[in-house]
């Protein structure tokens, strides 16, 4: 297995089958020029098989931070790790960038996610509610 930042809009169409949909060329541009963006792409054999994406959040009394924002692993190839070294990757990155700490959201359900994240050091900090606002596109 191979990590690797996603540096080219080619590269995040090649893994669209990991995302919810189709990785739009105009959003995969605008994504991959934002500061503080970054995906991580394992490779197995050079096909993609496992991504994981952060976002920098930064805040003038806290400093920055990484949101793992979504982890996804090929059905063919889960449950032998790869999500956990994901995850560690991007942890290491956070780190390397000057980040404090790093989180994700995870539904208290998600039972596959919560191993996951357990297994690469990740610590409960307690439940919270997420309110969300939809925008019609």
């Amino acid at each position: 297995m191979d990590i690797r930042p996603a540096r080219t809009v080619a590269e995040l169409q090649a893994a669209e089958a990991l995302f919810d949909g189709p990785a739009r060329a105009d959003w995969s541009e605008r994504f991959l020029s934002a500061p503080g963006h970054l995906m991580l792409i394992a490779y197995v054999d050079g096909s993609p098989v496992g991504m994981v994406s952060g976002i920098e959040m930064i805040h003038p009394d806290k400093g920055t931070e990484m949101c793992l924002y979504e982890l996804s692993v090929a059905e063919a190839h889960r449950r032998r790790g790869l999500g956990r070294a994901l995850t560690e990757a991007l942890a290491a990155e956070a780190e390397s960038r000057g980040c404090y700490g790093m989180w994700v959201g995870v539904d208290t359900d998600n039972e596959a996610a919560l191993a996951t994240y357990g297994a690469a050091g990740a610590r409960d900090e307690g439940v919270f509610r997420m309110l969300g606002w939809p925008f019609a596109r």
